[in-house]
């Protein structure tokens, strides 16, 4: 694959991370049901590594970002196989790692080298585009939308989430804006550590959180009072917790990417406390980047990231890539 020398760190912190030996604390809880692992669809090309996807809740289109060169897939209801929609390198895209479809059917794309773009999904222009300030190293990871048509941003490796609103989208360009710096509260670690990654938001637009997935802690985000705290998790952590997935009613979907695992958390209402409901790994999911949910079905990416891709060292050669359907989660 191919990196800028700017996302070079979080590469080697992302080796540190993903062939770690130690275990997670999991606790695996009772279900109902075991939930069920096939393919919802394959993606073209033999390098793909996927990490990001964002289904149009209108159209039930999805979307599905390549790591390796930033191409965006687009998978239609009932396809077997998705297409490219946006190719390798569009407007110097290296990467697109957090992908997102807004209310008015834009498609966001974060490019971790560089910060956020924004396209119509109809004819793939982009309408705007958003990069990270200042020269210090950084990895812009995933992004999540409120209500009110606001975006935020993780960056793994400076701590911050940095702001994108609607008066700035209408602007068209410029820099980030960081919002929250979390940098003081996360988990000390080594040089270049990964530290927030997956964000999402309340649907009622009051907080967000996001997952610091080397030290397995989740953080809460006021968006009224700016007020940063963790939330208290009960039958687990969420180390190496990657993309986020939060359905109304508080339930917490987390895609553990090393581990092979998935699990789903019942929130309090307001976002302070999350109890551990259900855990499912399984090799099949073949290291889970992130997900979406819709009733009855949770689409998982399947990155195989430790087959020729960003996890070293490397254990084989990668099979068809694909994007997982798992029900029961």
């Amino acid at each position: 694959m191919r990196l800028s020398s700017k996302a070079l760190p979080l590469a080697a912190a992302l080796a540190t991370i993903l062939t770690s030996a130690a275990t997670p604390a999991l606790a695996a809880a009772p279900a109902a049901s075991a939930p069920r692992v096939s393919t919802a669809f394959t993606l073209p090309g033999g390098k793909v590594y996927p990490e990001g996807i964002a289904e149009d809740a209108r159209t039930g289109t999805v979307y599905v970002g390549s790591y390796a060169d930033g191409s965006v897939y687009r998978a239609r209801p009932g396809q077997g196989a998705a297409e490219v929609f946006l190719p390798a390198g569009t407007d110097g895209r290296h990467t697109a790692n957090g992908l997102s479809v807004d209310a008015h059917g834009r498609l966001w794309v974060t490019d971790s080298t560089k910060g956020v773009a924004v396209y119509d999904t109809h004819s793939g222009a982009r309408l705007a585009h958003f990069d990270t300030p200042g020269d210090a190293p950084s990895f812009v990871n995933d992004l999540a939308l409120t209500p009110d048509g606001t975006a935020y941003l993780t960056d793994s490796l400076r701590a911050v989430v940095y702001r994108v609103t609607p008066a700035r989208l209408a602007a068209g360009s410029g820099p980030l804006e960081p919002a929250y710096d979390l940098s003081g509260r996360v988990a000390p670690g080594p040089p270049g550590s990964v530290t927030l990654n997956g964000i999402v938001a309340d649907p009622a637009g009051r907080f967000l959180l996001t997952v610091d997935m080397t030290a397995g802690d989740l953080h809460r985000i006021d968006l009224r009072t700016g007020a940063l705290s963790r939330v208290t998790l009960s039958g687990g952590d969420l180390k190496h917790g990657d993309g986020l997935q939060l359905s109304p009613g508080g339930v917490l979907r987390v895609a553990h990417n090393a581990t092979d695992t998935l699990t789903r958390w019942q929130l309090t209402p307001d976002g302070t406390r999350a109890r551990l409901t259900r855990t499912l790994t399984d090799p099949d999911l073949q290291i889970p980047t992130t997900l979406t949910h819709t009733p009855g079905r949770t689409l998982v990416v399947r990155s195989q990231f430790d087959k020729g891709g960003p996890m070293t060292p490397s254990t084989g050669t990668p099979t068809t890539f694909t994007v997982a359907s798992v029900r029961g989660l």
